[in-house]
């Protein structure tokens, strides 16, 4: 997958938060996007580090990323690259530490997907602009992030019945969903991103097939990587 360069990753904290800055005051409502019709083609990215090691995260740590396309319950295609972290870990710059990978896992991708989820937070952050949003800029796409739990945003959790919603809301502004997938089942948090309105980003997890709580292409990436990182896989942009 190609496509233009819109954002950056900044070499430094303080070029970080002057990005995000930007990226947050860059969104325009009426360039969002909305889903096709139809089942969307969907990218799905993880990161994972080396397990039992010491301390929060530190430069140069070894680090497997991953993507996978799947439009309904096909698998389309997979991209594994495996290389360094490019920073410590931060709380709110997560894009100094993961993002470089993440770009290379999606990009190695061989179709461009309608729309990527990333395991990050988008509008739910101190600048409102995560690494699922930052992501999105420098890929030119549209983005949903997808945690287990929010940053900074709170809500109370939705009805358990699949595909019921609650707000997250972060001073008083609507930054994504607590969304169920499953009944029975603790409920996802779902953050607006690049491009995607909390309602959008809601819709997009719903088209997902979710065998599990997780939507399948996040699921399918969180997997390549965790596997890549069993087998040790080296060089760095080695292809799954």
């Amino acid at each position: 997958m190609s496509g233009p360069f819109i954002g950056k990753w900044p070499a430094d904290p303080e070029e970080l938060v002057a990005e995000q800055r930007a990226l947050a005051a860059g969104q325009r409502p009426s360039a969002f996007w909305r889903p096709p019709e139809g089942q969307p083609l969907v990218a799905g990215c993880f990161i994972c580090f080396p397990r039992g090691r010491e301390g929060t995260g530190a430069v140069g740590d070894p680090a497997w990323a991953a993507a996978a396309l799947v439009r309904g319950r096909r698998r389309e295609a997979r991209h594994v690259v495996a290389g360094t972290a490019s920073g410590p870990y931060q709380p709110g710059l997560l894009a100094l530490r993961e993002g470089p990978l993440l770009e290379a896992a999606v990009r190695g991708l061989p179709g461009r997907p309608d729309v990527l989820l990333v395991n990050a937070t988008g509008r739910d952050h101190p600048r409102r602009a995560g690494l699922a949003l930052h992501l999105g800029a420098v890929l030119d796409l549209p983005t949903v992030g997808v945690t287990h739990r929010p940053l900074l945003a709170a809500g109370e959790w939705p009805d358990d019945r699949y595909g019921a919603a609650s707000p997250l809301l972060l001073d008083d502004e609507t930054v994504g969903c607590w969304l169920r997938t499953r009944a029975g089942t603790r409920p996802l948090a779902v953050h607006a991103a690049w491009r995607t309105d909390p309602e959008t980003a809601a819709e997009v997890v719903r088209r997902c097939w979710c065998r599990r709580r997780t939507p399948e292409p996040l699921r399918e990436a969180r997997r390549l990587a965790r596997t890549a990182r069993g087998r040790g896989a080296r060089p760095p942009g080695q292809s799954a």
